[in-house]
C-alpha cells in the first residue's frame, strides 16, 4: 500500500507538470490534439477523445507530453491559424513552455503546505545526536575524554554534527595508521625531527645502525568536513595522500619509540612520513545539563572504532499559525532544493559517480520505506522534493526538455526569425534519444540497488 501511494504521489507530479502546459496553451487559445501519461514508447494502455483532446496512457510511464498542431505533420489548421502554438507571440509560447516548471513549483509548495498545516509540524532536516553505552576496553581514550552517556554531541573537529552520517565518517575516516597523510603534518614532524638529528639531511638514506631520536610529541592530521559533505550533498574526499606501501613496515618498526636504529633503508623525510600516519584526534564538542563542554581528544582504533552507542533524535519546528506556515514551508523547500541543486552539480563535475544516479523505481521503493516507517507525511514531503526536482531538470537548457524548447525562443528573439525547424527537429531527436538511454540506465541503477539492499 505505501509503494501504491508513492507512485500516486509521483503520477500527480507528471499530471500536474503537463497540465501546467495544457492550462496556459488554452488561456492563450492554443489548440490541444493530445494529453499523454507516459511516453509513446511500446504499447498505448489507453485513449480516449475527452472533448477536442484525446487522452492517452502509454506503457512507458516515465513522463508525460502535451502535444499541439504544430506537432504533427498532418494537421487540418491552417498554417496561419491563430490556435498554433507557432503563430503566437514569443512571450507567450515562454508562458505555455515554462508553465509545467511552474506547476511543479506550485505543486511542491502546496505539498509541503499541506503537511505543515495537517501535522503542525516540519522537519528541520537536522538530528540530535546522542552518546549511547561505552563499550571501548579500558585503555581506549573515550574513558579519558571525558564522554558521558546521553551527553549531545554538537561538534567533531569542528564539524556541526547534525546527523549520524557526518559522525560515523569523521570517526571512520580518523582510525590509527590509515595511511593517509598531509604535506603540512609531514613538514612540521619533520621539523620536529630535524631539530632532534641535525646533523642528517632531508633526503639522504640513513646510515644502517645510527640512532634516531623521535619526537615525544607530533603534529596528528585532524579530519573533518564540510557542510555539504556532511549532509551528504557530496562525496566525502579525505585530505592528503596515501603513504607509500614500503614504508607501512617502518610505521610499525617507529610506533610507541623513542629511539629508532636505521636498517640504511629510510631518509628523514621518510621518518617523518610515517610518524605521520599515526593517531587522528577527535575533538568533540558536547551540549550536558544545559552546559556545552570541550572533552579531551578521542582516539579511534585500527578500524575507525571510538567504542560508543548512538542514538538520535530529529529536530522539527512547529507550525501553528499561518505565517509560520508559509516561512516555514518556504525555508524547508529553499534549503533541501539549494542542497539538490549543490548535488547535481557535483553529479555534472564527476564528484558524484553515475552509478549514484537513482530514478522513480528507487524513490518508489524509497517513498513507500519512508512511509512505513514515518507515515504519509514523509511521502509526501518527499513527492514536493521530487517536484522541486522535475522543475529544476525541466529547465535546463537541453533539447527536448522544456529548458530547450526555452533556449530556442531565446536564439529566436535574438535573431529575429524562428530556428529551422528541421535544425530543431534532428537536435531534439538526438537528445530524446540520449534521454531514453539515461533512463534506461538510470533504471538499471534502480534496479541493482534494490536488489543489493
Amino acid at each position: 500500500m505505501s509503494i501504491l501511494i508513492m507512485i500516486l504521489l509521483l503520477s500527480l507530479l507528471i499530471l500536474v507538470h503537463e497540465a501546467g502546459h495544457f492550462c496556459a496553451a488554452r488561456a492563450f487559445g492554443i489548440r490541444v490534439d493530445k494529453f499523454g501519461f507516459g511516453l509513446p514508447i511500446g504499447p498505448t494502455l489507453f485513449k480516449k477523445k475527452v472533448g477536442d483532446v484525446e487522452v492517452l496512457v502509454h506503457a512507458f510511464l516515465l513522463g508525460g507530453y502535451v502535444s499541439f498542431p504544430d506537432d504533427e505533420k498532418e494537421c487540418d489548421l491552417p498554417k496561419d491559424s491563430p490556435e498554433r502554438f507557432v503563430n503566437k507571440p514569443i512571450w507567450q509560447r515562454v508562458v505555455v513552455v515554462s508553465a509545467g516548471v511552474i506547476a511543479n513549483v506550485v505543486c511542491a509548495i502546496a505539498l509541503v503546505m499541506f503537511v505543515a498545516i495537517f501535522s503542525g509540524k516540519l522537519p528541520s532536516g537536522n538530528y540530535e545526536v546522542f552518546a549511547g553505552d561505552i563499550s571501548a576496553p579500558k585503555d581506549a581514550s573515550i574513558w579519558s575524554s571525558g564522554l558521558q552517556k546521553g551527553d549531545r554531541i554538537l561538534k567533531a573537529n569542528d564539524c556541526d554534527i547534525n546527523n549520524v552520517y557526518s559522525l560515523v565518517t569523521i570517526v571512520k575516516n580518523s582510525a590509527k595508521n590509515n595511511g593517509m597523510i598531509t604535506q603540512e603534518t609531514v613538514e612540521d614532524n619533520y621539523t620536529k625531527l630535524k631539530n632532534l638529528n641535525p646533523g642528517l639531511t632531508k633526503d639522504e638514506e640513513i646510515p644502517k645502525g645510527l640512532a634516531i631520536r623521535l619526537p615525544k610529541t607530533l603534529s596528528q592530521e585532524v579530519v573533518t568536513m564540510d557542510k555539504y559533505a556532511a549532509k551528504g550533498a557530496k562525496y566525502f574526499k579525505p585530505s592528503g595522500e596515501k603513504i607509500d606501501e614500503n614504508l607501512l613496515e617502518l610505521v610499525k618498526n617507529i610506533e610507541g619509540k623513542s629511539v629508532y636504529i636505521s636498517d640504511g633503508k629510510y631518509s628523514m623525510l621518510d621518518i617523518a612520513k610515517a610518524l605521520s600516519n599515526g593517531a587522528h584526534p577527535i575533538n568533540f564538542v558536547v551540549e550536558r545539563n544545559g552546559q556545552v563542554l570541550n572533552l579531551n581528544p578521542i582516539y579511534p582504533d585500527e578500524k575507525g572504532i571510538i567504542g560508543i552507542g548512538l542514538a538520535t533524535k530529529q529536530t522539527m519546528i512547529e507550525t501553528k499559525n499561518p505565517i509560520s506556515i508559509v516561512r516555514e514551508s518556504c525555508i524547508y523547500l529553499w534549503d533541501n532544493t539549494y542542497t539538490m541543486m549543490y548535488s547535481l552539480g557535483q553529479l555534472f563535475t564527476g564528484n558524484i559517480p553515475l552509478k549514484d544516479m537513482h530514478g522513480v523505481i528507487a524513490i518508489t521503493k524509497i517513498g513507500g520505506d519512508m512511509i512505513d516507517k514515518s507515515g504519509a507525511s514523509s511521502g509526501i514531503l518527499l513527492a514536493a522534493l521530487i517536484s522541486m526536482n522535475l522543475a529544476i531538470l525541466n529547465i535546463l537548457p537541453i533539447p527536448a526538455l522544456d529548458g530547450g524548447h526555452l533556449m530556442f525562443l531565446t536564439i529566436e528573439k535574438i535573431m529575429g526569425r524562428p530556428v529551422d525547424e528541421k535544425i530543431i527537429e534532428i537536435v531534439s531527436t538526438v537528445f530524446f534519444s540520449l534521454l531514453i538511454v539515461l533512463m534506461i540506465f538510470v533504471v538499471f541503477n534502480d534496479i541493482t540497488l534494490i536488489v543489493r539492499k
